[in-house]
């Protein structure tokens, strides 16, 4: 019987060692297809300007995370999380200065971790008494702690350099590898590398005891007081562990772009961050990616088409508050039920239905909204290109046709709305109620 026993002891311990390896393999296979994708997204993008953008993104990837890590996981509403970047950023520079003039050696792709343990220096100093309080007091003191700092960056001009911001050569670094950065093909694989292991450790961070009661602490403060963890030391963690990526994100933007200026870590670049992620959605873990995508995509594009890029941007979040709280990652992952439950196909017709009638109502508005800016702004010029199509504003046939494309556009969809909303909870129905 003890034979036999240890026997199974020992096959069970097989299997089990068997399913341990199993799981490692499958969580590493999306972190494996992701650094895929980084390596030959430049080959397929060759353009400068296209991979400059793609350096933006992945940027704006590392900051929205970090802030994913307040707002999505502790629950704490910032209006300051840029600081923590630009002060990370501004040291960055510094260092490169100085390593410059040749007082210090220091090989380039070291140089977001100088960022990084900035960005953790200065949200500890902050973090001890502004995670003291949540909610509203902690919202206040972080805009508070984020409009100090933009106005330090005028009147401390030795470290902050005023209103020109500070500048650095990141080609004077010593070489890593034969390799000087001078391409902006070699600083994407810099970031794209920096982008890759931060967003695999803010994962880590999500996966350890704090990570996870800083989500009890988001949505039952008292009871994970009652288990015993204190509600001021989670928040201060994250908080922590937050600034330290923010600074990571800001070593990146010196080292692409090589100047760090006061726009940098104003209030306005803290509600460019807080759009990034709450578009994506600041509940889901790969959320504030694809707000960072789209953002950055938005702002740079988009913002080449036309000059009134952070008006549609502030329509989008606008939108997406009102009718999809969970961001665009929650729309998605809402769809999993129905593709449970292989109802997903009885979606498409009503989707296909209401999504022509809603396109026309987009296109229609969009270019209402572009020809009244012609005409504020540009009424001396009779023409103008749309959708690459030349018009003649002062003629009342554009004006016209996309006013009667918004109009019937609209109705139309607001028609079909009722049968994808029929639809949708036939494809969710499960025994006997609706999700």
């Amino acid at each position: 019987d003890l034979m036999a026993c240890l026997v199974s002891g020992s096959l069970k311990g097989k299997i089990m060692d068997n399913i341990i390896q199993k799981n490692a393999m499958s969580a590493s296979v999306p972190w494996l297809i992701s650094a895929i994708i980084l390596i030959i997204l430049p080959f397929i993008f060759t353009g400068g300007g296209s991979i400059t953008i793609m350096n933006q993104i992945g940027i704006t990837i590392v900051l929205a995370m970090s802030y994913n890590m307040l707002l999505g996981q502790g629950g704490m509403l910032s209006f300051g999380h840029a600081v923590y970047m630009g002060i990370g950023g501004f040291v960055a520079v510094h260092v490169m200065n100085i390593v410059e003039n040749e007082s210090l050696w220091l090989p380039l792709p070291l140089l977001p971790l100088v960022g990084g343990l900035v960005g953790l220096g200065f949200a500890t100093i902050i973090g001890s008494f502004s995670t003291r309080k949540a909610g509203t007091v902690f919202a206040m003191i972080s805009l508070g702690i984020g409009e100090l700092i933009a106005a330090c960056c005028i009147i401390i001009t030795v470290f902050f350099g005023g209103e020109e911001g500070i500048s650095g050569d990141r080609t004077m670094a010593p070489p890593t590898f034969g390799i000087e950065f001078i391409t902006q093909k070699e600083v994407y694989f810099l970031i794209a590398f920096w982008v890759l292991i931060s967003v695999f450790c803010m994962y880590l961070f999500t996966q350890t005891p704090v990570g996870k009661m800083a989500n009890a602490v988001r949505d039952n403060p008292e009871r994970a007081e009652f288990v015993g963890y204190s509600m001021r030391w989670v928040r201060f963690v994250s908080f922590c562990a937050a600034g330290f990526f923010a600074g990571i994100a800001g070593a990146l933007f010196a080292i692409n772009y090589e100047i760090l200026t006061e726009q940098n870590l104003n209030l306005n670049m803290s509600f460019q961050v807080l759009l990034a992620a709450y578009i994506g959605g600041v509940g889901f873990f790969l959320g504030p990616i694809v707000g960072a995508i789209l953002f950055t995509l938005l702002q740079t594009v988009i913002g080449l088409q036309t000059d009134l890029w952070a008006l549609y941007t502030g329509i989008v979040f606008i939108l997406i508050v009102m009718f999809m709280p969970a961001g665009l990652t929650g729309l998605f992952a809402m769809h999993l039920i129905p593709l449970q439950l292989g109802r997903l196909g009885m979606l498409v017709r009503p989707y296909t239905k209401i999504f022509i009638p809603g396109l026309v109502f987009l296109i229609g508005t969009i270019a209402l909204i572009e020809l009244i800016n012609h005409a504020r702004h540009h009424g001396e010029e009779q023409f103008m290109t749309l959708f690459w199509i030349e018009f003649d504003t002062t003629s009342i046939v554009p004006w016209a046709l996309f006013a009667l494309m918004t109009v019937l556009g609209f109705y139309i969809a607001r028609i079909f709305a009722k049968e994808v909303a029929e639809a949708w909870g036939e494809a969710t129905f499960v025994e006997g109620e609706r999700r």
